[in-house]
């Protein structure tokens, strides 16, 4: 279901930065895993990273020390802070939610927004 709300995305140069922003339902925002997904045309979806309800965030290796997600509690957003982008960062970026750690973990998110394009330029 989209339920979820992504925005921010836009066109860069290689080696810029973008930030995504993610709105959650308040009914989610304490007790579901939350993180990031892409897909580009021809590719499977591929995780980005996942913020768990402690706190605890993981990331998938080809954005490990250039990407950071993060939330604002007070305005339940989620954030994709995108640093050091690489033409093979562009896809199209999605937010998702999910109660159970284990769909989290594996992207395979219940809820999810539209999504926003990221195209990073060489």
């Amino acid at each position: 279901q989209v339920r979820l709300e992504e925005s921010g995305g836009g066109s860069v140069q290689a080696g810029g930065s973008l930030r995504l922003s993610c709105v959650v339902p308040g009914d989610m925002w304490s007790s579901y895993c939350m993180g990031w997904f892409r897909q580009s045309p021809g590719n499977e979806h591929e995780g980005v990273g996942v913020i768990e309800t402690d706190g605890k965030i993981i990331y998938r290796d080809p954005v490990k020390g250039r990407f950071t997600i993060s939330r604002d509690n007070a305005g339940n957003i989620l954030y994709l802070q995108m640093n050091s982008l690489k033409p093979e960062d562009t896809a199209m970026y999605y937010c998702g939610a999910d109660p159970d750690r284990i769909y989290c973990h594996t992207f395979s998110f219940a809820y999810r927004g539209q999504g926003t394009q990221v195209t990073v330029a060489s």
